[in-house]
């Protein structure tokens, strides 16, 4: 499987000045968007749950804003998007370089709880559906405020395929997503006014610590590639650069909308994780009998 290579280097620059939160941001696809960000001259605050990953993160971040020239920076600080004390807080904490706030990108989120909806767990489906809706409705509601202050702005909600193609047995995640989606549509309308943009971005199967979990040599990582018409997987920077676009004034008249980086997989199928859970509870209960004892 070939890689396909970018032609010549991108140019850096363009967000000197502006004050962006990105959640998440200690891996994965939020480390990339923060780091490609600050690149171009963006004061970025990264959050996150877990301290020691932030602080690697913005290592990271810190020198590749320097090399730019730009002015970019980075700061840190930890906390739980679920939890709405330390979202307020994480949201002034983001304002402090400028007084205001320009942008975000409401990348925390995530799945859990994988098997047929008759034999979901409701605390689990509720958890995952708090951190990724909640978590984001909060980021929205304490955001709004200081990007009204700086007169107006950019907020991203990070949705994936499973928001629009179904993934069968990702439970409350696909559902999340999709409330993701509903919710950016709708917050576009209410801010418009305010001259604040609201869009989401749906990644299809990318290259991060949590794709890890998917065996190379598995039916389901085959099944990835073979409904991807590009023929393989994304990088955490494919989404960033979409993430960059969108916080910056080039897609000014961008909002509304949900886009797609997935390498045209939107365009077939989801994956079938059947195989990982049929093993452990029976083919019969995969379409609605009771478990195998």
């Amino acid at each position: 499987m070939a890689e396909q290579k970018l032609k010549g280097s991108i140019p850096s620059g363009g967000l000197e000045g502006m004050a962006v939160l990105v959640t998440g941001g200690g891996t994965g696809i939020g480390a990339a968007c923060a780091l490609r960000m600050a690149q171009d001259g963006a004061a970025v605050t990264i959050c996150g749950r877990t301290e020691s990953k932030l602080a690697d993160a913005a290592s990271r971040i810190e020198a590749a804003a320097a090399a730019t020239g730009k002015g970019g920076s980075v700061q840190l600080t930890s906390g739980d998007v679920t939890n709405e004390d330390d979202v307020q807080r994480i949201v002034a904490k983001a304002a402090e370089p400028t007084g205001e706030l320009d942008g975000v990108v409401a990348n925390a989120g995530g799945g859990g709880g994988m098997g047929p909806y008759h034999l979901q767990d409701t605390d689990e489906f509720i958890r995952v559906l708090h951190l990724n809706v909640l978590g984001t409705m909060l980021c929205v509601k304490h955001s709004v405020p200081y990007m009204v202050k700086a007169g107006g702005g950019s907020f991203v909600g990070m949705s994936s395929i499973a928001g629009q193609v179904t993934h069968p047995y990702f439970g409350a995640y696909c559902v999340g997503k999709a409330g993701i989606e509903q919710m950016m549509m709708n917050a576009a309308d209410e801010f418009g006014p305010s001259h604040i943009r609201f869009n989401s971005i749906r990644p299809g199967f990318t290259a991060t610590e949590i794709m890890e979990g998917v065996p190379r040599e598995s039916d389901v990582y085959t099944s990835y590639i073979e409904n991807t018409p590009m023929n393989g997987v994304g990088e955490s920077e494919d989404v960033a650069h979409l993430a960059r676009y969108l916080i910056g004034q080039e897609s000014r008249w961008v909002t509304g909308c949900s886009i797609n980086v997935d390498g045209g997989h939107a365009l077939r199928r989801g994956p079938n994780f059947g195989s990982f859970i049929e093993p452990a509870i029976g083919a019969d209960a995969m379409i609605g009998h009771p478990p195998k004892s």
